[in-house]
């Protein structure tokens, strides 16, 4: 019990910056609390003392303003950050090593009872502020979820879900751009530049729009030249673009390449 706190606390220091001591992480992160409280509770859940789980977890939800059912499976070093208005339902999995923000919600969309409603998350996930989770899919191991997203369908492992609904963005390496790394750097509320979709494209269409521009100032290069050759150089139009004017270097600046 005790080497599993320590886990669970060094997990904390390790991926919050603002946390100083390992004093401070016991006595005042309600993520840690809630933690503690849960397995309580999922151990009288587990052993038919369902009305005691749920007690258990209720005075958890006043205590955190951290939700989790009893009968929901976490495992070691998940670190729920902030996670005031955190919901994880009942049948919800979370794997190892996975971080999750506040106003996430971990819910389902079934109302058959015994049924697998709510999401299981793989290692290493981290699910931003505000996302919501719904259904009983898998997320893979390294996924990110953005903030606010609602991810309604299985996310592969390493992708990154953003939007409402969730579009599905695949890892160019088939791993989350804070795993690839032997030493698995973390990326706070699942943050990364490669992985944002709009950056992507408006790089894209910067490298596109530069490559015309560059073609064009040839093509009126070699017009001028043929023309300057030929007897008649009246046909060359005065305000032919004989020189690259597009700033790309300067907007890919600015969207953050």
């Amino acid at each position: 019990m005790f080497s599993r706190l320590r886990s669970d606390i060094q997990c904390i220091l390790d991926r919050d910056p603002a946390a100083r001591s390992t004093w401070e992480v016991l006595t005042c992160y309600p993520g840690l609390h809630a933690l503690v409280l849960h397995r309580r509770a999922h151990w009288c859940w587990t052993h038919g003392l369902k009305w005691l789980g749920r007690f258990i977890s209720h005075l958890a939800r006043g205590f955190t303003g951290i939700e989790i059912h009893p009968g929901a499976k976490i495992g070691e070093r998940v670190f729920f950050d902030h996670a005031m208005g955190v919901v994880v339902g009942e049948t919800a999995e979370i794997g190892d090593g996975c971080t999750i923000y506040q106003g996430v919600t971990l819910g389902g969309t079934s109302l058959y009872k015994g049924a697998k409603r709510h999401p299981t998350l793989g290692k290493d996930v981290v699910v931003s502020a505000g996302a919501k989770v719904l259904g009983g899919f898998v997320v893979g191991d390294g996924a990110k979820i953005g903030s606010n997203a609602v991810v309604i369908k299985p996310v592969p492992a390493g992708a990154t879900a953003v939007g409402i609904p969730a579009r599905i963005i695949p890892s160019k390496q088939g791993e989350s751009a804070d795993v690839t790394s032997q030493d698995r750097k973390f990326t706070a509320y699942g943050i990364t530049q490669d992985d944002d979709p709009v950056s992507q494209a408006l790089r894209g269409l910067i490298d596109s729009a530069a490559g015309q521009e560059h073609q064009i100032a040839m093509l009126w290069q070699a017009i001028e030249k043929l023309s300057t050759a030929a007897a008649n150089g009246d046909c060359v139009p005065t305000d032919a673009a004989r020189k690259e004017c597009f700033e790309a270097a300067r907007l890919n600046e600015l969207v953050g390449k």
